[in-house]
């Protein structure tokens, strides 16, 4: 975990929150709502004007990304397979792609009213996409007039925010929680000795303030005009992350981790070397836990397991990384024991595998997940549902407090967990062409104890009679792990601080 079990006990007894909701409701529609609309628009931006792409499906409109981010600024860079997005504004950068119902950007995770999709002018979003981006970042306001097909782009009015602030130190790690009764317009400027909440384009409510506790690790949390100054002491530093239900901004303070060095009693906080040195392959399933079962009797336990193997050797022989696998032979293991050992080995990655089976016979195809308290849609709210009742999760009593607090600890690897599912989807989609079920989110236990970035990869349906088949065929197989290998190999690079490699460049 990046928080200390400390800090997570401050934040229920302090906050006495239930499950923080990790976005708004999410459309249970598959991708590809029908378009009832599509032309071009004119955005209106301040005094220019600007043509604009445009949708409109049953649920709202959708609009041309690129042309708002040359009027408004920020940088959009797109993965070589058009399937990752990157928006940078006012340096926060927002992940988000095609046909995903979610964004991404910190460590926050927000879902959209719709899906994002491509079109002849690139990617289509939302309204509340470049409100999430613009709108809290710069202060802007979004207003669609569907009769007149204009988009008009204005400043948001300067409004007066209230704020709480609290302050609670518990086993070495000083919480500060600041919280609004509404989303507030602000960026976080880190500076020597402190951090600052900066508001934009709105200033603090006037009120009294009660004192905070005395604290050795933050000096002061001041309130002056449009800015939140948290002091620091000198050998402190803090990680902010964002709650719902109410807004909470939140910071854990603790000790670096070099002046810990001298004061073992006092908990450090987790590290690790840069980039991707250790990677966990977690074989689905095992023992009496057979998972899936294919009409012709092949079950989903055995071939987890051959694919994790030859992922595992694949993986070895090309790139300067250790790869542990979770089970090496048909052995039953306990979901959290998996997370377990991949925090042991202090893993950089952790990717779990697994076949699918639906009712529906005709249900092929790849998805990917990463780790939410609540589904993106139904069916993935099922599929958790499937695999952690297999693994024991419905018979243990604590597991909605475990899956709370655990998915505070995650919060921290969400954009790159996003990252790793988004490029490990593209190689499925582009390599095997095969049908796209999309990057989803859903509870599942095998990922709830991981402390970094971990998904979980459905790669087909053993209750598809020709996709079972595939899967039987070694040579099938091994494109599935080609396509896994070669999104590892992108991400490695990524998070190594390399240049992304081009997919047709890697060996």
């Amino acid at each position: 975990m990046h928080r200390g079990r400390g800090a997570l006990a401050a934040l229920l007894i302090l906050l006495a929150t239930a499950a923080p909701a990790v976005g708004a409701e999410v459309p249970t529609e598959e991708p590809g709502l029908p378009i009832l609309e599509a032309g071009v628009a004119t955005a209106r931006v301040e005094d220019r004007r600007v043509p604009l792409g445009y949708s409109v499906t049953t649920v709202g409109p959708l609009v041309a990304l690129a042309p708002l981010v040359g009027a408004l600024g920020g940088q959009l860079k797109i993965g070589p397979l058009g399937q990752s997005h990157e928006l940078k504004v006012n340096e926060v950068a927002f992940v988000f792609g095609p046909d995903s119902p979610v964004a991404t950007h910190g460590e926050e995770i927000t879902a959209l009213s719709q899906r994002p999709v491509a079109a002849a002018d690139g990617l289509r979003v939302p309204l509340d996409l470049l409100e999430t981006t613009y709108s809290e970042l710069l202060g802007y306001d979004f207003l669609w007039d569907g009769r007149e097909k204009l988009l008009t782009v204005s400043r948001s009015p300067s409004r007066d925010v209230p704020v709480e602030v609290d302050l609670v130190h518990l086993q070495g790690v000083t919480t500060v929680v600041l919280q609004f009764p509404f989303r507030p317009r602000y960026r976080v400027e880190r500076r020597p000795g402190e951090v600052r909440v900066a508001l934009i384009g709105d200033r603090l409510a006037p009120g009294r303030r009660r004192p905070l506790p005395g604290d050795r690790l933050v000096r002061d949390v001041a309130l002056e005009g449009d800015t939140i100054r948290v002091a620091l002491a000198p050998d402190a530093e803090a990680q902010d992350y964002v709650l719902r239900q109410p807004f909470r901004l939140v910071f854990d303070v603790y000790r670096r981790a070099s002046a810990q060095a001298a004061a073992p009693v006092v908990p450090q906080k987790p590290s690790r070397s840069p980039g991707v040195q250790t990677i966990m392959i977690d074989p689905g399933h095992g023992g009496s836990n057979t998972g899936a079962i294919g009409a012709s009797g092949v079950a989903e336990k055995d071939l987890a397991l051959s694919i994790a193997r030859a992922l595992r050797n694949q993986l070895v022989s090309r790139l300067p990384v250790k790869v542990v696998l979770t089970r090496e032979e048909d052995a039953e293991l306990p979901l959290d024991t998996r997370t377990a050992l991949a925090n042991q080995q202090k893993a950089d990655l952790f990717i779990s595998l697994h076949l699918n089976s639906v009712p529906e016979a005709s249900a092929h195809g790849a998805e990917t997940y990463f780790l939410s308290l609540e589904a993106s849609d139904e069916r993935a709210a099922r599929s958790a549902a499937t695999e952690n009742l297999a693994g024991g999760s419905e018979a243990d009593p604590l597991y909605d407090l475990q899956l709370i607090l655990w998915d505070l600890a995650q919060s921290r690897h969400l954009a790159a967990s996003q990252r790793l599912a988004n490029l490990i989807q593209e190689e499925l989609n582009g390599a095997l062409g095969l049908r796209d079920r999309g990057v989803k989110q859903a509870p599942f236990r095998v990922l709830m104890g991981a402390a970094m970035p971990a998904v979980l990869v459905e790669l087909g349906f053993l209750s598809n009679p020709r996709e079972e088949d595939l899967l039987q065929d070694p040579a099938h197989r091994a494109e599935l792990v080609e396509a896994l290998v070669r999104a590892v190999t992108r991400y490695r690079a990524r998070a190594s601080g390399e240049e992304m490699v081009a997919a047709e460049a890697l060996p």
